[in-house]
């Protein structure tokens, strides 16, 4: 019997611009050996998200993707060796897999999960995602009963958990999406209380419209001329909630908003950036709470999984121009208990 090859996607050259397919290649390695304090992860579900492209432009949080690199990703994997007495062979562990079939990783750095089927909800609403809107809204947006919510890429994996925890919380959601398709799925699917089209819309006519008495709470997960329009139509001692700037990743042509500090001093506003990373001291009780509501079926989970690791690239590409509704997700390789 042959020895399972490692299948690995680099990027070759640091986009100057929109990322496209001639910025990753595909190669194989041999499978490391397992060292002392090391675990041998088989990668079963890859996380596919808008910061992926960030890393490539330079040291962020995290290092930066340089050219070369196997491409870094967040996923969730099986144990298939272990080094650390803390693991054993066939635990399910979220940790940085990379866009490749085996990973060697410190066991520091891998998380054992739960027990819970299907495994995508582990990367998705029990996930980042979901620990980010977790976060994000309720630690640090606070929104309160009757104040309106907006929240921008609201059709994204952290968009669509913004919206529904804030009507959660009593408050009125209203969604910034691209396309009239995406705003449907919002109010009729989603239940948003709104949603607006930032593509053909006049965004501070909508947002007016929507917002009569002011936006107490704006999400951003995208930066550029949407905030700017949401600064504009902010309450006196709002929230702004800085999680991401999707519209700035994939570009060479930064536009920042125009209006500060002189909106966010009439106004009396806060805006506030977080990593969700540094909020684990939290994580139990944001688990806690979201295995309840995504259980019981008050928060509506949304996954879609790409077949094969060779799907990764045009994956990230479709998810930056926007086509992805909810999370996306990479299914690299198959479930130990043979589902999804």
């Amino acid at each position: 019997m042959s020895e399972p090859i490692n299948l690995q996607i680099r990027l070759t050259e640091r986009p100057n611009g929109k990322l496209s397919p001639k910025h990753f290649a595909t190669s194989q390695s041999e499978i490391p050996p397992v060292e002392d304090g090391k675990l041998l992860v088989r990668t079963v579900l890859l996380s596919l998200d808008a910061a992926n492209r960030a890393w490539m432009q330079g040291p962020t949080y995290r290092r930066a993707v340089k050219p070369g690199d196997v491409m870094h990703g967040y996923g969730l994997g099986e144990v298939m060796a272990s080094g650390s007495s803390a693991f054993a062979a066939g635990d399910i562990v979220a940790c940085e897999t990379g866009w490749q079939n085996y990973s060697l990783v410190d066991a520091g750095e891998a998380v054992k999960q739960i027990d819970h089927r299907p495994l995508s909800h582990l990367l998705s609403v029990l996930g980042i995602a979901g620990k980010t809107a977790y976060h994000g809204l309720l630690g640090i947006g606070q929104p309160q009963p009757g104040e309106t919510v907006v929240v921008s890429a609201a059709a994204g994996s952290v968009g669509v958990y913004v919206g529904q925890l804030a009507q959660m919380r009593g408050a009125r959601a209203v969604g910034i999406a691209g396309g009239r398709e995406k705003c449907d799925w919002l109010t009729g699917t989603l239940g948003f209380d709104a949603a607006i089209d930032y593509k053909s819309a006049d965004m501070l006519a909508e947002l007016k419209a929507h917002c009569p008495k002011g936006i107490d709470v704006y999400f951003d997960n995208v930066g550029g001329p949407v905030l700017e329009a949401v600064l504009f139509n902010m309450a006196m001692g709002g929230r702004v909630v800085c999680c991401g700037a999707v519209s700035q990743y994939d570009t060479g042509d930064m536009a920042s908003p125009r209006g500060i500090p002189g909106l966010i001093v009439v106004k009396r506003l806060r805006m506030e950036g977080f990593i969700v990373l540094d909020e684990r001291h939290d994580d139990q009780r944001a688990s806690a709470d979201l295995l309840a509501w995504s259980t019981s079926g008050k928060l509506r989970v949304v996954d879609t999984i790409l077949d094969g690791l060779e799907s990764a690239p045009g994956g990230l590409i479709g998810l930056l121009a926007g086509e992805n509704m909810g999370k996306w997700l990479v299914q690299v390789g198959a479930d130990p208990q043979g589902s999804s």
